[in-house]
Parts: C-alpha cells; structure tokens; sequence
C-alpha cells in the first residue's frame, strides 16, 4: 500500500505562482506544516518543473489548450537529475507509481491521454531523506502534447518510447511529407548504437532542409566543396536494427523534446517515384517542392 496519497482530500494546498508554461519553487514551505502540498497549475502545451529542495509533496495540474483536435496525449520526461522524491500519476484521486527514488528517469518518456474526463495531475513525494531544508537535490520534469498527425511519428506508451520498425507504406509517406516536423534530404554518415538507453543514433548528411520545427539540424561550412550542408542527429530504437546505406534518403519524422526521431525514411529516389504516382493520380496530400 502506498503511503497516505491515495486519499488527497486531506492536505493543506498551497497554490504558487507560475508562468502558465514553466515553474520553479522549493519545498521550504513543508517546513511550517508537513502536510502542505504545493500545487502548481500549467497550461501551456509545453514547458517544465524544477522543484529545488523537495519536501513533503508537489501536485501540478496540466491543463493545456485543447482546442485542436490534433493533441491527443501529453508526455512526461523527467530531469536527468531526479532524484530525492518518487513520481506517480494521479487518476481519478488515485496515484498511479512513475519514477522511485532509486529509478533512472533519464532514459524514459511517459505518455497519458490529454483530452479525457480528468486533467494529467502529476504528483511528486519527496523522498523521507530529503525532508529537510538542507538537503539540497532537485528534482524536475519536462512536459510537452503530442499532436494526433500520422505514423511518422513514433508511438509514445506509458512505460517509454515505442515505434515501429516497418518501413511506411505510400499513405504512410506521403502523409509524413505533409505533417512531419522535420524533412530533410542526405546521406547517412554512420550509425551509432547506445545499448544502455536502448536506441541507435543515426548521423545525417543533408543537402536540403525543406523544413524542421526547431535547430536539430544546423548548418555546416564543407571546406571539401566550398559550400554548405546540414547536420544533425536521428533517434530510432536499438530494436530496429537501423545500419549504414548508402545512397540518398528523405528523411521525415518528430521531435520530442529536443531530439529528432526517425519516420518515414525511403529512398529519394522511391519517394520521387511514390509522389509523383499520387500527384498523377492527384492523391498527394501537399504539393512538395521538387529539385
């Protein structure tokens, strides 16, 4: 049986300021009366927590915009510096176990539906040796909304990142072309394979950016051809067995927070073919731009 949480009708809340986005406090507050629970209201579709000096317990509320359709689920990633508190879900008043004390949160995401009957609640509990306003750990966590787009984006389960390791079939990439976040045409320089967090990284070359969310890929000067190209890391799991080819690929995918992970990636030359099949038979989702 968990501690006294299950029940959380029986504490003292002590809301705090926030920017609707992010949060940062300490647990201090535990100080004056141990069954203060500091509660923190978000609402924003991304952000963070960082939590200095844990004590006695934090609930925060995601509450975020969801008057698009397209936010299906919110996810979770803890700091990889958490530590001295534990992390649980909380559903419909009951708390479900995320992250222990002893946990390595740094490698996992987890993922919760953000448009049911109940507002996302996390919960922290400080850990009973951290009580204390000695103790000088931090503990945090990032938050962002997944958008409901297509399978170009990996699948994100409560117990971390999933995806699929087949490769997209014609709806599948010419979707993925439209609603990526980013696409990108190049080479594949290497592949690097990380067994402990389970995931294999994979090294780009890119001639073109058609577009990206945010600055995964970033402008290089090739001394060997006098101009510029892109660089940039993908993420895929070690599960799929991704290896070097050669050869020119469009890469198309999602980011989650900060990292680039791998969808569709077919040939540039498969992909002219699929696209223009579809632009033929006017079954393209978007007009892509050709070169």
């Amino acid at each position: 049986m968990l501690p006294n949480l299950i029940i959380l009708m029986c504490f003292l809340a002590l809301r705090c300021a926030a920017d609707l986005c992010n949060w940062t406090g300490s647990g201090f507050a535990a100080g004056v009366d141990s069954r203060i629970v500091l509660q923190v209201r978000l609402r924003c579709t991304k952000g963070s927590v960082r939590w200095v000096y844990p004590g006695q317990a934090l609930r925060v509320v995601l509450e975020p915009n969801l008057s698009s359709a397209r936010h299906t689920s919110i996810c979770i990633k803890p700091s990889p510096s958490f530590s001295g508190a534990s992390m649980f879900i909380e559903r419909a008043g009951q708390l479900e176990l995320l992250v222990t004390d002893s946990g390595r949160p740094e490698y996992q995401v987890f993922c919760f539906p953000a448009d049911g009957p109940h507002k996302p609640v996390i919960y922290l509990q400080a850990s009973p040796q951290s009580d204390g306003p000695r103790n000088r750990r931090t503990v945090g966590f990032k938050y962002e909304l997944l958008t409901n787009r297509t399978a170009a984006a990996p699948n994100l389960g409560p117990s971390g990142l999933e995806t699929s390791c087949r490769p997209c079939n014609d709806t599948e990439l010419l979707m993925a072309i439209c609603s990526s976040d980013f696409v990108v045409r190049g080479y594949i320089k290497k592949v690097t394979h990380d067994s402990r967090r389970q995931m294999s990284s994979v090294e780009v070359s890119a001639l073109r950016v058609y577009w990206q969310r945010s600055g995964v890929f970033e402008q290089q000067l090739d001394p060997l051809v006098s101009c510029q190209s892109w660089r940039g890391h993908i993420h895929t799991l070690l599960q799929c067995h991704v290896k070097p080819g050669d050869g020119e690929f469009l890469f198309t995918g999602s980011e989650h927070f900060g990292e680039a992970w791998l969808g569709c990636a077919p040939r540039y030359k498969d992909f002219l073919s699929v696209y223009h099949n579809a632009r033929t038979a006017r079954q393209n989702s978007c007009d892509f731009p050709l070169d």
